[in-house]
């Protein structure tokens, strides 16, 4: 036995959707005091799953710093707004309003999407940390693209890997629904748009998946009608059935990172007049997709 399957031996380890074995949830383990050997097993299991769950976590920024370092390398926010002191990694998402001003992105990631998604090499991993959590709503939902790519015929699994997709951030900020906002000319020249498979490969063991996203994409190359973009809405409406979907419920203290290379997600509203809802979302280098 290899000392990485020692290591995951060792940890408890059960998947966050049972039935597909999509995700992994490691119980028990404090990532504060892990030595690097178990956060690189941690890692290995993520990459393999899609997601990961470690609950009742207590971490400050240097600590989550530590933890994303093993993972890969942090990637920076296009929007520095909130970003925290000392952390530019580090973003805060935040309905908490502090000496009249806000703390943090409100409603930020509403909508099925996959981050970053308009960029060269988009992010491969997302991270939330809960600090603040509502009683009721807030929930995350991840969708699995393996899963729906392999409940696709073949026939149709062969058509869509022919198929690229135009991503837009200038088209992305200036039409969304949250956040809308006018770029700057450097910000348009700092993200011009990009163009990505429709199916993506894993670098890790080679499995595709499904990779639509909402918001970003402006035609499909490859399409009788690049513009006409119904396919998408169709692919994504599949993909994101409860059957390939995980619902994640917060507590205070939960790490939860998911894969951008074979997942999409989305964020859900919640009672903003009534409760507060403060994360820290990190995210880590990619590569092109492929």
């Amino acid at each position: 036995m290899t000392d990485t399957a020692a290591l995951q031996a060792s940890l408890h380890i059960v998947p966050l959707k049972p039935v597909s074995g999509f995700g992994a949830e490691v119980k028990n383990l404090d990532i504060s005091k892990a030595d690097n050997a178990t956060l690189d097993t941690v890692t290995d299991a993520f990459n393999r799953h899609g997601a990961l769950l470690l609950r009742g976590q207590s971490l400050d920024p240097d600590g989550l710093m530590r933890f994303i370092r093993r993972v890969g390398t942090p990637e920076g926010h296009t929007i520095k707004d909130f970003t925290l002191p000392d952390f530019p990694e580090i973003y805060v998402l935040s309905n908490r309003i502090t000496d009249g001003r806000p703390i943090g992105a409100h409603n930020d990631g509403v909508g099925w999407h996959t981050d970053y998604s308009y960029k060269e090499e988009p992010v491969m991993s997302t991270m939330l940390y809960a600090v603040e959590v509502p009683e009721e709503g807030s929930d995350t939902l991840i969708a699995d693209g393996v899963a729906a790519y392999n409940a696709l015929p073949e026939e149709k699994r062969n058509a869509l890997k022919k198929l690229r997709l135009h991503h837009s951030y200038r088209h992305f900020m200036e039409t969304r629904e949250h956040q809308r906002r006018k770029l700057t000319a450097q910000q348009i020249r700092d993200n011009p748009d990009v163009v990505h498979p429709l199916i993506r490969k894993h670098p890790t063991d080679g499995r595709y998946a499904l990779w639509p996203s909402t918001g970003t994409v402006t035609e499909i190359i490859g399409h009788d009608d690049p513009a006409d973009l119904s396919l998408l809405d169709e692919l994504i409406e599949f993909m994101t059935a409860e059957k390939f979907v995980y619902r994640h419920k917060w507590q205070v203290g939960d790490l939860l990172m998911w894969d951008n290379r074979c997942t999409l997600h989305t964020g859900t509203l919640f009672d903003d007049t009534k409760y507060i809802r403060t994360m820290h979302r990190l995210w880590v280098q990619g590569d092109r997709p492929y």
